[in-house]
């Protein structure tokens, strides 16, 4: 029987349809399309009706039902988007969070399976996972928390990424196995099982556990021999068995599994190209270099057409560009060699995590000198290959810069925020009995000092610091001495005028107000520096970063980040795998 359920889409099956289209139950209709294949747009046929339909009698469950289906059976993906869309709006308007969340999964499946658009589909299933936390239907969580899983695989988050994928795994697994469940839900839960153990050996072996990754793919072969409903998954073991006889020096044995994955594979140019990656790899291994040029060229067609590559893919166009230049060949060496710069500019967008770790054989000096020589035999195109390598070396650079100075805010506020974490951080050095009794001085004596040191610890203790309009004087009055002796005092003790003194007192006062108190996080800087009592916002920024290490923006970013991360992780807590174990 032809399932149309899937992991990604999740479209229930239909009933029957009569000849009268008015009449009919919104089941009845769609039983007409239940064996319909994926993408079959005669469909539309009786999807039409059936979103006129729940459109005219205002059944959002049902027209929301209806866009699902016209999203599987739809032929092009900016068709699929534009239905996904109209879901999510018809799941809104019913009023269910569990369809809410089952739209956005729609969604952003489309945006990964479809388009291989990484950041998008995130997005989706962010939203997704935030509409289903209240949700009895564990399935729906456990399948967001797969797709999250997907993506940060596919980012380079691996150990993230198993953290999400084992409790899924255990879930499906589980549930593939209960009987009381109907078949079509035993259907989805196996799926969801192979497909997550396809994803938790990826991850194996991008960590370099290949022992490990080798056991699961013999799971994998042995749980989809011989079945056809999981040709596609067998596919994706037969790639893994593949990689890893790659690995072993097996290279006949790795271009024989390769080669079955391709035969059995649909629809996935990603993996595709990974298939023949390796298959090309393990031809050169074995001399034949004709048969590996042949299957580097197929990577090069699946790039031009799909516009996407993963960063494993990258070592294709060193190996074209190897092969060319060995030829003498300056036209192909150069065309690879621009193709290689697209690559790695849509590395960096889509891929900013992997993207700094792929080993770069052709990093940006030796593509500018390459660049040099194939200019004297190729005139055409020189203006575009600059563009290119001027736009790789500036991305590379604000990348880097940006990544220097984040990762030394961060070192900075982790820093500040153990000192804040010290109730004494205010008064941090303040006068203490041990430095009253070991300094000497002729010119203040030592009872009057001793007396004026203890009044300076409890001005300082009850924050009389903030006071409005206070001068060295005023504070002399209050603490029944003379600006003099105060000035001595202060300088000998703290190293610092009472301006300074004063300042240092209130910024780090502040400091802490905006660490404990998340309301002053909302404050501007010049409303800060008013509270300081400091009269402009370069100063007070100036100061703070003076006193703490870091500008006071980046504090507040820092720590408002810190914040809504501790609140999204409690609320996470209740949900198995969303959240790795400290």
């Amino acid at each position: 029987m032809k399932y149309i359920y899937s992991f990604l889409f999740f479209i229930p099956f239909v009933f029957v349809f009569g000849k009268d289209k008015a009449k009919l139950s919104y089941d009845g209709i769609r039983k007409n399309y239940e064996n319909y294949a994926e993408n079959d747009i005669s469909a539309f046929a009786f999807i039409n009706p059936y979103i006129q339909k729940a459109k005219k009698e205002k059944k959002y469950p049902e027209l929301f039902q209806a866009y699902r289906d016209a999203v599987f059976y739809s032929k092009s993906n900016s068709r699929k988007i534009t239905y996904a869309d109209s879901c999510l709006d018809a799941a809104y308007k019913s009023g269910s969070d569990d369809r809410v969340a089952t739209a956005y999964v729609l969604k952003g499946s489309v945006y990964y399976a479809k388009m291989r658009s990484y950041k998008a589909a995130l997005d989706e299933y962010l939203m997704a996972y935030k509409y289903s936390k209240n949700t009895g239907d564990l399935y729906l969580k456990y399948k967001i928390a797969y797709h999250l899983g997907v993506v940060k695989n596919y980012l380079g988050y691996y150990d993230e990424a198993l953290e999400l994928f084992k409790p899924s795994i255990a879930f499906f697994e589980s549930e593939s196995k209960n009987k009381n469940l109907h078949q079509f839900q035993i259907f989805n839960n196996r799926k969801g099982y192979l497909n997550s153990l396809h994803q938790i050996i990826i991850c194996y072996r991008n960590k370099g556990n290949y022992e490990k990754a080798d056991s699961l793919i013999n799971i994998g072969l042995r749980q989809t021999f011989n079945n056809r409903d999981f040709v596609q998954e067998r596919s994706y073991f037969l790639k893994c068995k593949g990689l890893l006889e790659y690995h072993n020096n097996n290279y006949q044995a790795a271009i024989n599994y390769l080669q079955q994955s391709l035969s059995l594979m649909k629809n996935d140019f990603a993996w595709a190209a990974v298939d023949f990656l390796y298959i090309g790899k393990s031809h050169l291994a074995l001399g034949n270099e004709h048969l590996a040029i042949t299957n580097f060229k197929k990577i090069d067609s699946i790039f031009e057409k799909s516009n996407f590559i993963l960063p494993e893919i990258r070592e294709n166009y060193e190996l074209l560009i190897n092969y060319y230049k060995d030829k003498n060949d300056a036209k192909n060496q150069l065309f690879y060699t621009t193709q290689l710069l697209k690559a790695d500019s849509l590395i960096s967008q889509d891929f900013a995590y992997l993207s700094p770790k792929v080993h770069r054989e052709y990093d940006t000096t030796t593509l500018l000198d390459e660049k040099g020589k194939l200019e004297k035999a190729n005139s055409w195109g020189i203006f575009f290959i600059i563009l290119l390598l001027l736009s790789t070396v500036f991305l590379a650079v604000i990348l880097y810069k940006k990544y220097q100075k984040e990762k030394i805010i961060l070192q900075k506020y982790a820093l500040l925020q153990k000192k804040l974490q010290n109730q004494d951080y205010i008064l941090e050095n303040r006068f203490s009995n041990d430095n009253i009794q070991d300094r000497k001085t002729v010119h203040v004596a030592e009872t009057l000092k001793k007396i004026l040191l203890e009044k300076l610890k409890k001005f300082e203790e009850n924050k009389d610091f903030n006071q409005k309009g206070l001068t060295i004087q005023k504070l002399a009055a209050q603490l029944e001495t003379n600006s003099i002796y105060l000035s001595q005092v202060i300088k000998e003790y703290r190293g610092m005028t009472f301006n300074k003194y004063v300042t240092n007192l209130r910024i780090r006062n502040i400091t802490y107000l905006l660490y404990e108190k998340r309301i002053y996080l909302n404050y501007t800087i010049e409303s800060l520096a008013k509270e300081c009592g400091i009269a402009s916002r370069q100063n007070f920024s100036d100061l703070f970063y003076e006193i703490n290490g870091i500008r006071p923006t980046d504090f507040i970013r820092k720590r408002k980040k810190q914040l809504e991360n501790k609140a999204d992780n409690e609320s996470l807590k209740d949900v198995p795998g969303l959240l790795p174990d400290n």
